[in-house]
């Protein structure tokens, strides 16, 4: 049922406006014949609430207003910071769970309108934004049975072929094709590398930098130029705790936005304003399939914080968002934002807005160095002087490359495994880092230029 507040924020109940049509649920007469109206729903006055998930809203929507809410939070945040455009092909990073889930699902629904809408009018001058699904198998690194990471797959391969057209285009990688397509010898590199990292949380960081890779090389290599992460408030929480145990406080604010085009093909994160247990409630309401693989317990920071967030929240279920809250007032880099569009295809309407929503420059960080390993912007401190490394090893010069983060918790200390560790690094982290390099030694080169001697001049 649609909402009857006025503008794209929501009505004063907290709900967000949507075209959602009314399914069969508990009505008003149901909830007058007990004694009692203080169930009603407090958007269409009509229906009887759903409750007992924990969010933020338990117990204030029935499930018709509730589903309109929390898909009305995923299109704001899309349009407001103009994530899918009319000629986008977006990838959308499914690993089985109610986040990524619900995002596949949104991400559809939207696509369905828009080709409704393209069947209907006559000109058909607006095209329909394109949709791929990718699942990371890490089986490598985590002791997955076989026989469970095969059902796994062929249940995220029927749910994606189970949405209604368009067609979605399902990629199935393993994690160890960073390397190269041919994977045998990439599983084996993959082994070794992960071997040398002793930490916990060093592994899963490790990890979660080789996913990314893993899903840059995916959309790259067909065409997206977006992939959609299914990151909930409640992720973002943990996140954000995490990162200032580990020390990465000034890179914080780049994870924690909802876009992040520090990448080459641009990071989005639609769901950023919609709790876990909003999404848990939603997945068992339209009973949508999700998939939990046995990872086995972890001894992580990362771990130990969700586990203790998880806590405050059953407390105070406001906490998670008073975390992000928070955290969010912390200053953004440029690159959270989407660059300007140009395409002569894409609704004037939606440019208008992206450049409304748009960070300005002065509400923004600039920031030119990045880790080669986790691609985390670096503070003034993290930035290496190159005048006095220009002898060392290239294992040497990498470790001074990488943010206190991952010097701490992935790379080893010593210089023996630290060589094995870079030679087993995939090539495309070998070759940012290189670039990277090459391009502060050019910059060093330019400043002492004036300083330097030509090949017919004295040193008197």
């Amino acid at each position: 049922m649609a909402c009857n507040g006025g503008g794209g924020g929501g009505c004063q109940s907290g709900c967000y406006k949507d075209e959602e049509t009314t399914r069969d649920q508990p009505t008003a007469s149901s909830e007058t014949d007990s004694g009692t109206s203080s169930n009603l729903c407090l958007k269409c006055k009509l229906n009887v609430v759903v409750s007992g998930y924990g969010g933020i809203d338990d117990g204030r929507f029935c499930a018709d207003c509730f589903r309109s809410n929390l898909f009305g939070k995923f299109r704001l945040a899309v349009t407001s910071n103009a994530m899918i455009s009319p000629t986008d092909k977006v990838l959308v990073a499914f690993s089985g769970g109610p986040s990524s889930r619900v995002a596949l699902q949104f991400v559809h629904d939207m696509q369905e309108r828009a080709h409704k809408n393209f069947e209907a009018s006559r000109d058909r001058s607006l095209p329909v934004f394109g949709v791929g699904v990718v699942f990371i198998d890490e089986s490598v690194v985590f002791p997955i049975p076989s026989r469970e990471m095969e059902e796994a797959v062929e249940a995220v391969s029927l749910i994606v072929s189970s949405l209604a057209p368009p067609r979605k285009e399902f990629h199935f990688v393993p994690i160890e094709t960073v390397y190269s397509s041919d994977s045998s010898d990439g599983k084996e590199r993959l082994i070794e590398l992960m071997n040398v990292v002793s930490d916990p949380t060093g592994r899963e960081d490790m990890l979660l930098s080789l996913r990314m890779l893993a899903l840059q090389k995916v959309a790259s290599e067909f065409g997206y130029n977006r992939i959609v992460l299914g990151s909930c408030v409640s992720r973002i929480a943990a996140h954000v705790i995490s990162a200032t145990v580990k020390g990465q406080g000034y890179s914080l604010p780049a994870d924690i936005q909802y876009v992040d085009a520090r990448w080459e093909i641009p990071v989005v994160l639609p769901l950023r304003d919609c709790f876990v247990q909003e999404i848990n409630m939603f997945c068992r309401l339209d009973s949508l399939k999700t998939i939990k693989m046995s990872t086995g317990p972890s001894s992580s920071i990362n771990s130990l914080v969700s586990s203790f967030v998880a806590l405050l929240q059953e407390e105070n279920p406001s906490r998670e968002s008073t975390i992000v809250r928070t955290a969010g007032k912390l200053i953004p880099f440029q690159f959270n934002r989407i660059p300007e569009i140009i395409d002569g295809n894409v609704p004037l309407a939606t440019r208008r807005r992206q450049k409304r929503y748009n960070l300005k420059s002065n509400e923004s960080v600039s920031s030119e160095s990045f880790c080669p390993l986790c691609n985390s912007p670096l503070d003034k401190s993290e930035i290496v002087d190159w005048s006095n490394h220009k002898n060392c090893r290239s294992s040497d010069t990498f470790y001074t490359s990488c943010c206190s983060s991952c010097q701490f918790q992935i790379l080893p200390p010593d210089s023996t495994p630290m060589e094995k560790f870079y030679m087993d690094l995939p090539h495309s982290v070998v070759a940012r880092s290189n670039k990277v390099n090459n391009v502060k030694l050019n910059a060093l080169r330019e400043q002492i230029q004036d300083c330097l001697l030509s090949d017919g001049e004295d040193e008197t």
